[in-house]
């Protein structure tokens, strides 16, 4: 094959293509209907989801009845959508991402072809699928890699203007999808900032003037159009209804969850240095290694290809936007990881081997599967050490050793048959054996942990389906789950509001009960009178009845209360 054919009609182009297609494909298929949502934020997205479909209130995202104001809802719709198709919400969940992971890939790829060569290309994608951060969320149902997708959309249409082009149908494009970021999760404006660097060379150096005209101006309002789209009917809405719980929704999603969390965040509180310290050289492994690996030719091409330079120079811009704000998670600058695979891919095209390198990814995979095999070895002895350590997993520890075992060994396979193989080839094919195994026989022995499931089946069983469960100071996942009618005291509200509530709820009914977990301290209820009703996420959940209500409980400072309809008949469907 001549890889470095640029005509896209070529059949090197066509050929690599549908390659990298079914092997994305497949890569992101893996795993789905293998395993339920698990927690942080799956659940709380699956939820939200669930309840669109059953009762029809698309605009307004609700979890247990109660309006979810933290994030726009077009996720959720991805995957209630997918829901309403499939029939099957266990399949549906993982499948947007799926997708859009999917989509990503083939953009870079596409990108680096017609920007450099098919070789370029096929290596930035291929490479894009080794960063660990990249499968992760891709093969979750967390909102961020959705809006990665989204945001290479819109880095894409305007590379494909401005370096390509001129080409304004994707300029358009570009700005279309920035405002569906926008309406997924806030950032979805980060490719405006390569207009920074593209304006910057086109000053310099007088490259790609002729994408800079006039009608290049109404690219905000195609983007203010897409949020419209969601934001008119929203407020809308809100302005005819004109409850405190409507307002409050709209106060909250325009502002707090916006410029408010962004300057002055609450939590995830990290120094300023955190990206480029305590995530990128591992989540984004080997992209850093390489570049390091092979400086003087990086920073060669870098000074001479301006296509290099504003991607990488955007990927900059992005980290310092992160990195200003006090708030912090890894996967914030998630968005950003396909161009920096994509530049580079382009800057080392060609490059041969660095001894070094080839003994740092090679020590690393032997360290990974020597860790695998002690550890799988520990938990099928059911090792004490380990017992106290994964105390969530006591049940099916030596299982879970016979699958770490299995796992290390074929790694070992791996390394051993292709020991005089490029690294990255190694690595790559380790990654693909790993998520083999890990999305199947791994999933099928996670689920049970890293759900309630046994709990509120327990529960269920000791109460009657006829009953009422209540839950205060809990997660989404009790109401995912839950075979029974759930009733909750705001999830927003604190511990001590939702208790009192829900005092007076236990009043209301014989069959109406609670499930708390064992170390709230409570000031209306007995907690030595609960019944355990088992463990999940590492809380004992104890079960209190009519028999644990103190004699008098403060008044609520507003009731509230929230009742869903046995949630989890979702898994029985």
């Amino acid at each position: 094959m001549n890889f470095l054919l640029k005509p896209f009609d070529s059949d090197d182009y066509r050929r690599v293509f549908w390659a990298l297609f079914w092997l994305t494909l497949v890569v992101m298929l893996l795993g789905i209907g293998f395993r339920s949502p698990w927690p942080a934020d799956e659940p709380r997205f699956v939820e939200a989801a669930r309840e669109m479909v059953s009762n029809g209130q698309w605009l307004f995202p609700s979890r247990g009845g109660e309006f979810y104001p933290d994030k726009p809802p077009v996720f959720m719709w991805a995957i209630a959508l997918c829901y309403l198709l499939l029939g099957n919400l266990k399949l549906a969940f993982l499948l947007p991402n799926a997708l859009c992971g999917l989509l990503t890939v083939m953009l870079v790829f596409d990108l680096g072809a017609r920007l450099w060569n098919v070789r370029t290309g096929r290596n930035a994608a291929l490479l894009l699928m080794l960063v660990p951060q990249f499968l992760v969320q891709t093969k979750n149902a967390q909102i961020d890699a959705m809006v990665m997708c989204w945001i290479t959309v819109g880095c894409y249409g305007l590379v494909r203007h401005f370096m390509v082009g001129p080409n304004w149908r994707w300029y358009f494009v570009s700005w279309a999808f920035m405002g569906l970021g926008v309406i997924t999760k806030g950032v979805g404006f980060l490719p405006l900032l390569m207009l920074i660097p593209l304006a910057v060379y086109a000053w310099r150096q007088k490259l790609y003037l002729p994408s800079w005209k006039w009608k290049a101006a109404l690219g905000p309002l195609v983007m203010l159009a897409v949020i419209a789209a969601w934001l008119v009917p929203m407020v809308l809405t809100v302005l005819h209804n004109g409850s405190p719980e409507y307002t409050a929704y709209m106060n909250n999603i325009l502002f707090k969850q916006t410029g408010h969390r962004y300057a002055n965040a609450w939590h995830h509180i990290k120094p300023w240095y955190f990206f480029i310290v305590s995530v990128i050289p591992w989540l984004w492994f080997p992209l850093p290694f390489l570049a390091i690996a092979h400086w003087k030719t990086f920073v060669s091409r870098l000074k001479s290809d301006p296509q290099i330079a504003i991607l990488l120079l955007w990927v900059a811009l992005v980290i310092v936007f992160f990195s200003i704000s006090p708030g912090k998670r890894n996967l914030y600058i998630l968005p950003a990881l396909p161009m920096a695979s994509l530049a580079i891919a382009a800057a080392l095209q060609g490059v041969g081997q660095r001894r070094w390198f080839e003994w740092l990814v090679t020590g690393l995979m032997w360290l990974v599967t020597v860790v695998t095999l002690v550890l799988g070895g520990l938990a099928v002895a059911e090792s004490p050490w380990l017992l106290d350590k994964l105390a969530d997993y006591t049940d099916n520890l030596a299982r879970f050793g016979y699958f770490l075992l299995s796992m290390g060994l074929l790694f070992a396979l791996v390394l051993l048959v292709t020991r005089r193989s490029f690294s990255l080839i190694r690595a790559g094919v380790m990654t693909f054996i790993g998520w083999v195994l890990y999305a199947s026989w791994g999933y099928l022995l996670l689920d049970s942990v890293r759900t309630p499931k046994a709990v509120l089946q327990h529960t269920a069983e000791v109460i009657g389906t006829d009953a009422q469960l209540g839950l205060i100071h809990f997660k989404e996942q009790f109401i995912l789950f839950s075979p029974l009618d759930i009733t909750h005291f705001s999830y927003l509200a604190p511990v001590a509001e939702q208790e009192r509530n829900a005092w007076r709820w236990m009043q209301q009914g014989t069959q109406h009960y609670l499930l708390v977990p064992g170390g709230d301290k409570l000031q209306c209820f007995d907690m030595s009178k609960g019944r355990n009703m088992g463990t999940a996420h590492r809380e004992d959940w104890y079960l209190l009845g009519p028999d644990a209500m103190n004699a008098s409980c403060p008044e609520p400072e507003q009731v509230e209360v929230y009742h869903t309809e046995r949630p989890g008949q979702w898994m029985r469907e």
